[in-house]
């Protein structure tokens, strides 16, 4: 399993690569992994503030369908449009090509609080 070190990790599942006071987010190798063959994402909270671990949309895999909690307070910029076509990159690529969002962080600050790759390895067991 891949755990890149400059990203953070929340106990969801999720990651985030900062880039200034911009993030993309999505779900982790071990997340992937556990959701088995995905099938479909939907996330309509572009342009919207999401809080905390809230809820800014789903991922459906062939046997379930799961939420998806933002990491910090931040605006939805865009979706990944590759994944409407392909939501498959999100299993072969979870921390490149399979990204979901790309947001505005509200304060950069709040990204400190996350776990780092290998507080998260130790979380999933790795």
């Amino acid at each position: 399993m891949n755990f890149p070190s400059e990203l953070k990790y929340t106990k969801d599942h999720e990651w985030v690569k900062v880039e200034g006071n911009e993030a993309y987010v999505g779900i982790t190798d071990f997340a992937q992994r556990e959701l088995g063959d995905i099938v479909y994402i939907d996330i309509n909270t572009v342009g919207d503030e999401v809080g905390k671990d809230d809820v800014f949309g789903t991922v459906e895999a062939v046997k379930t369908v799961s939420d998806l909690f933002m990491p910090v307070t931040a605006t939805v910029l865009e979706t990944n449009a590759a994944l409407n076509d392909n939501p498959e990159l999100v299993n072969s690529d979870p921390y490149g090509q399979g990204w979901m969002v790309k947001v505005s962080l509200s304060d950069v600050a709040d990204v400190d609080s996350l776990l780092d790759a290998d507080a998260y390895k130790a979380l999933v067991g790795a």
